[in-house]
């Protein structure tokens, strides 16, 4: 809840037996890693992810070399859909050998910190600085530097692709 007694920004809730819960992750924070591997998880999501998940939290790779960070509900219903796929289709199985075989359970501290893996921390080229980036129901944590160089690409790529058709109704 917010101070003023309201849910907090990017929450909703509903009352009663069938309550529903939205959590919203958005935006970008830099984050610092310690020695050990441990980030602090940015103080304005702790609530919601206590309320989300206990603090429990999976953290797994992507392709474009960064980490995804999931309240522990949010990952499980993915993980069920992944392991559906059919385990013949040779680039279904790559990304389940590799966003599963990845999947670490972490759990918040009483401090907001979680303890990224080294074997993550590796593959996503994360040292001691990072940054956070919302993404609704999830987070992407990147090597800062990766982070910037990809951005400003993306930013200055010329998309005279082909859009999903959801994205083409959408006004920015």
């Amino acid at each position: 809840m917010g101070g003023n007694g309201q849910p907090a920004q990017g929450s909703r809730q509903k009352s009663g037996a069938g309550a529903v819960r939205i959590v919203v992750f958005r935006g970008a924070t830099k984050v610092s890693l310690d020695a050990k591997g441990r980030m602090a998880i940015p103080t304005r999501y702790r609530e919601r992810l206590a309320a989300r998940c206990d603090g429990n939290i999976i953290i797994t790779v992507d392709r474009d070399r960064c980490l995804l960070v999931y309240p522990l509900p949010d990952w499980e219903e993915l993980e069920r859909k992944l392991v559906r796929l059919p385990s013949m289709h040779k680039v279904a199985r790559r990304i389940v050998r590799i966003m599963v075989g990845y999947a670490t359970e972490v759990e918040m501290d009483a401090s907001g910190r979680v303890l990224v893996s080294r074997e993550l921390r590796d593959f996503a080229g994360l040292e001691k600085q990072g940054i956070l980036i919302g993404q609704g129901n999830k987070f992407e944590l990147w090597n800062e530097e990766t982070w910037n160089e990809k951005r400003d690409d993306w930013l200055s790529e010329d998309d005279d692709g082909d859009l999903p058709a959801d994205l083409e109704s959408i006004s920015f």
